[in-house]
């Protein structure tokens, strides 16, 4: 299928002066396929168009990277005048609809995390819990508390083992442990979320976005 070139394409504004393409690159990877990043950096300061090969990557990058601390500077990231699905503009909640491509992947194989700091997102789980594989959906709840889905079952379970206790740090800079464990009820806590993923975004494990840092006391309980 073929895209309105708009619909991928995103800016990216508030760069600090010394940012390389490739740094660029590492900052949206996560999100899908990038297919070319041109960074204006010769007159004044600089900033960056990034092109993914899928809108809704580019449609995620915008609400996760939008008012990002990168070294010391707020990124601006929004689609430029014109672009974006649904001719989206700035920032929005999970519930954004989409009129194109297929409705989100659901799996029963689910975590329940505890312990999210206020300012914690769906954006913020997700890609907290990216490092142990391909997450389908994510939501966040004002409670504090999340649901991740994975697609694959050994997924899950290394989310459980490798997670669980882990430094979480949202995009707001807040810092908390977490707790991850399996989420064997499934019941649905959708309604007080404060937004959710529609969207599937792969994910290879190591080179996490927060790397976990374990507490110095020790657990009892196993993970198996």
């Amino acid at each position: 299928m073929s895209h309105n070139r708009n619909d991928c394409r995103i800016y990216v504004g508030n760069l600090p002066p010394d940012i390389r393409t490739k740094d660029i690159q590492d900052l949206f990877y996560k999100f899908g396929k990038v297919t070319f990043v041109d960074l204006k950096n010769r007159r004044g300061p600089p900033f960056a168009f990034v092109e993914f090969e899928d809108p809704r990557d580019a449609d995620d990058a915008v609400h996760a990277r939008d008012g990002y601390d990168y070294d010391g500077y707020r990124l601006r990231v929004e689609f430029p005048r014109g672009g974006g699905p649904s001719g989206h503009r700035g920032r929005g909640g999970g519930d954004r609809g989409r009129n194109r491509g297929p409705p989100a992947r659901r799996s029963q194989f689910r975590v329940l995390v505890t312990g999210l700091p206020p300012s914690g997102s769906w954006q913020d789980l997700k890609d907290h819990m990216r490092e142990a594989g391909d997450v389908c959906f994510a939501d966040a709840f004002k409670d504090g508390s999340g649901v991740v889905e994975f697609l694959r079952y050994e997924d899950m379970k290394y989310a459980i083992k490798k997670l669980d206790d882990s430094r979480f740090r949202s995009h707001e800079g807040e810092v908390s442990y977490i707790r991850v464990k399996e989420d064997r009820g499934g019941s649905d806590r959708r309604s007080g979320g404060r937004s959710r993923s529609r969207s599937y975004s792969p994910r290879r494990r190591g080179s996490p976005t927060y790397s976990p840092v374990r507490r110095s006391y020790s657990r009892s309980r196993s993970h198996s």
